[in-house]
């Protein structure tokens, strides 16, 4: 298997492709690729999301408990490099967006060390965003 890291790839799906296509690129700060009128390409921190069209369903949310908060699952995100991390954060509250989990550090002080912050886009989808004080401790046990 190669070394090489590659970008990945996730679909995933929307109710409201304007609300989201304006979230992805003008909050979070993605470059748009291509697109058509059910489906929008963003460069996610070099990665590809996809945002597709989606009628809303009413699907239960379901959580697991991490350090006493409760998880959304699923969610994705990326880990950001720990400079970052608190400028996201600004821009996140700036827009008006209600953290599921407010930005908060795990592990002070210990092996893993990270903050980590969660939040809906604008269809319900949960968002991750977490940076490591030391990226070489990302898989740390």
């Amino acid at each position: 298997m190669s070394k090489e890291i590659l970008p990945f790839h996730l679909a995933i799906p929307v109710h409201n492709l304007k609300e989201c296509h304006m979230f992805y690129r003008d909050v979070i700060g993605c470059a748009e690729g291509r697109s058509s009128d059910h489906w929008v390409d963003f460069n996610f921190y070099g990665h590809q999301l996809v945002i597709h069209y989606k009628p809303i369903q009413d699907d239960d949310t379901h959580t697991n408990p991490v350090d006493g908060k409760a998880v959304p699952v699923p969610h994705f995100g990326v880990v950001l490099p720990w400079d970052e991390f608190q400028p996201l954060a600004d821009r996140i509250k700036a827009a008006g967006i209600q953290f599921i989990i407010e930005p908060y550090i795990r592990f002070e002080g210990e092996v893993g060390e990270q903050a980590t912050m969660f939040f809906n886009d604008p269809s319900g989808n949960a968002l991750e965003f977490k940076a490591f004080k030391d990226i070489g401790q990302l898989f740390a046990k």
